[in-house]
């Protein structure tokens, strides 16, 4: 059987994404004994990837050559604005994060690039440049959730994070994600593997910058 791109893709960054989705951070929160600092910490820089998200969602459906898949980036993007940021926000409220609390610590340097790389990728106005990065964020994410421990942790804090990211229709986005790349990624496979590892990269970076002694 013929290996698709985005196989390929995820081949040539074996490595880093196995210690991705095997990181300590994915551990403990699937186990639910991810120190409440940590995940405040996590949550907060994670939330302002928001932004950077949708422009490059949006790039997505601006250079998206169907009317489908348009639609199904657009419906996507009304979950991450409506069901994840509302997480964030129940989160931050159950967690007693203040607005100073998620205002004032400096984006790390994991978080700084990851904005960058998601705002670089829109300004390429290439629909295989933003699927690169989307297939990467959205499909580790899906990688590490499939295999959390039933049952999930009793927190909503921690089990609605993972749902949030193992749930049918998450699934079938991802698996959206990764036919349109297979699709259009070949005939720009330069661009697409480019943005792909260095993406893989960043989630590595993310989950190792949460912990004190990566400061």
């Amino acid at each position: 059987m013929t290996e698709g791109f985005t196989q390929t893709l995820r081949r040539q960054s074996e490595t880093t994404w196995a210690a991705a989705t095997g990181h300590r951070f994915v551990i403990q929160l699937c186990d639910g004994s991810l120190p409440d600092p940590i995940m405040v910490d996590y949550l907060v820089q994670d939330h302002r990837f928001l932004d950077s998200f949708l422009m490059l969602l949006g790039a997505a459906i601006a250079t998206a050559d169907t009317f489908e898949a348009r639609l199904r980036l657009g419906r996507f993007a009304g979950m991450i604005s409506s069901e994840e940021n509302t997480y964030f926000l129940r989160a931050f409220q159950a967690l007693g994060v203040s607005p100073a609390q998620r205002d004032e610590p400096m984006d790390t340097v994991p978080t700084a690039a990851f904005k960058a790389i998601m705002r670089e990728a829109a300004a390429t106005r290439s629909y295989a440049a933003a699927l690169a990065v989307l297939s990467v964020a959205e499909g580790l994410y899906l990688d590490w959730a499939l295999r959390a421990p039933k049952p999930l942790p009793s927190r909503f804090i921690h089990a609605e994070w993972i749902t949030l990211h193992d749930n049918p229709d998450f699934q079938a986005f991802v698996a959206f994600l990764h036919a349109e790349l297979d699709r259009v990624g070949p005939l720009h496979a330069a661009v697409a593997q480019d943005f792909h590892q260095r993406t893989v990269a960043l989630e590595l970076a993310f989950f190792d910058a949460i912990y004190p002694e990566a400061e």
